[in-house]
C-alpha cells in the first residue's frame, strides 16, 4: 500500500513536472508557420478574391536559392585552384587556402 501512494505521489509531480515545462518553453514556429505570418502581413488591405488569389500565390511561392555561405565559397575557389595538385602538395595547400583569410 505505502508502494502504491509512493507512486502514485511521484507520478503526480513528474506530470506537473511536464506540464509545467511544456507551457515555459512555447513551440519554435515551423517554416510554413513563418510563410503564413509573413504571407498575412503582406496581404493586409486585401479583400475577398483578391486576399484568397494573393494567399495563394505567396503561401506557395518557393524560397530563393541559397548562393552558398562563405565557407563553402572559399571551397570551391580553393578546389579549383589545386585542380592539377595530388596527395601532400594538394592537402598542404588546401589547408593553407582554406585557412588564409578572406581576399
Amino acid at each position: 500500500m505505502k508502494q502504491l501512494i509512493a507512486l502514485c505521489i511521484a507520478a503526480s509531480f513528474a506530470s506537473a513536472g511536464f506540464a509545467a515545462a511544456q507551457d515555459a518553453a512555447p513551440a519554435a514556429k515551423t517554416a510554413q508557420q513563418n510563410k503564413m505570418t509573413t504571407c498575412n502581413a503582406d496581404a493586409a488591405g486585401k479583400k475577398g478574391d483578391e486576399r484568397k488569389a494573393f494567399m495563394k500565390e505567396c503561401l506557395s511561392a518557393k524560397p530563393a536559392p541559397a548562393t552558398g555561405t562563405a565557407q563553402q565559397n572559399k571551397m570551391k575557389t580553393c578546389n579549383a585552384d589545386a585542380k592539377d595538385m595530388k596527395g601532400d602538395a594538394r592537402k598542404a595547400f588546401m589547408k593553407e587556402c582554406l585557412s588564409a583569410p578572406k581576399k
